[in-house]
């Protein structure tokens, strides 16, 4: 396999015809993820993204991965590009299946990954309404399209990359929760209903003039809409113990978040009874205290939350959550109102 990096990506897409032969063209790598190498290449007409996996993930413990789930990613991305208006999607434009490498369109240059303004204490509502439509409208356009569900039905890499590094890694850390972990992960398989992105965060989310563009859907895979739902709140709820003095602000983000979700779930919500609202809510709730917990003990933690004292609030809330049982969104910020600041 030829590893693609900033000193052979402009001849590599020279030799594939996309790049003319004496077209100047310069190539950066773009950060931000663990799992893949990630180039832009910008020419004076036109700015291409190429990607190419890697079998084992930029993490301080052992985790490894299917190479060939960049070509799930592709598959997702051309399912998903003409149910989400405007540049949502990236377009991919050629796929290299001997160097496990695809090509596709940039967004802006003159743009903002949402992570880095989540950080920076910015906590824009409208990108947060942004958030719900975008996922609302994945989970209300594909629940319970046979093609879908027959097509992305493997869930290797989603094992892989989130249910054994993310659950099953927390059960020897916290084997109190054993019970809880086991019961969350069987009846998401059994809610299996419509096309979950499962890396819908705030590191995916590109903000820019012409509105946000979406990346990374290499997990992408026929499943229950609520892990999509606790993965992306966990991360808002983390930045929200971040920034202890602006807690309601952040707490706000996710119920904007949640009204423009339901807003777009809504039209199908008579058709498939695993959408069903507070059933949907309880699930979510249940995937957000174990991705949270997660980002604390599990195999890739989060780098901004280094002192001791909200990380153990991070627990805590998390146990509380699992313990519990809890079914309304509003006693999870109830809960994490009432943490230490």
């Amino acid at each position: 396999m030829l590893e693609l990096d900033v000193t052979n990506a402009v001849d590599y897409l020279r030799h594939a015809g996309v790049f003319e032969p004496g077209e100047a063209a310069a190539a950066s790598c773009l950060a931000g993820g663990v799992s893949n190498v990630v180039l832009r290449v910008d020419s004076e007409h036109r700015s291409i993204v190429l990607k190419q996996s890697r079998a084992k993930l930029r993490t301080h413990a052992d985790w490894f991965s299917n190479l060939d789930r960049i070509f799930r990613e592709a598959d997702v991305m051309r399912a998903l590009r003409p149910k989400l208006a405007g540049a949502v999607v990236p377009e991919v434009l050629f796929e290299d299946r001997a160097n496990f490498a695809f090509a596709m369109s940039a967004a802006p240059r003159a743009h903002h990954v949402w992570k880095r303004l989540l950080l920076n204490g910015q906590a824009d509502q409208e990108i947060a309404g942004h958030a719900g439509d975008i996922l609302g409208t994945i989970h209300a356009t594909t629940a319970g399209d046979a093609q879908l569900a027959h097509q992305f039905s493997d869930h290797t890499v989603f094992i892989q990359l989130r249910v054994e590094p993310f659950y099953w890694r927390l059960r020897p850390i916290h084997p109190e929760q054993s019970h809880r972990i086991d019961a969350i992960v069987r009846e998401m398989w059994q809610c299996r209903t419509a096309l979950v992105h499962a890396d819908f965060s705030p590191k995916n989310v590109l903000v820019h003039a012409q509105g946000v563009t979406l990346v990374d859907y290499e997990t992408g895979h026929w499943g229950d809409p609520a892990f999509d739902l606790g993965f992306f709140l966990s991360h808002l709820v983390l930045k929200a113990i971040k920034h202890s003095q602006q807690r309601q602000a952040f707490a706000n983000l996710t119920r904007r978040f949640w009204d423009r979700y339901r807003d777009r779930l809504r039209p199908v919500l008579a058709g498939h009874p695993a959408l069903a609202l507070g059933e949907l809510t309880r699930r979510a709730i249940g995937h957000f205290s174990l991705c949270a917990l997660a980002r604390i003990d599990g195999t890739s933690p989060v780098d901004y939350l280094p002192e001791q004292s909200k990380r153990a609030a991070v627990r805590h809330l998390a146990r509380e959550l699992l313990d519990r049982e809890v079914s309304c969104w509003e006693l999870v910020l109830e809960q994490l109102n009432s943490l230490d600041p």
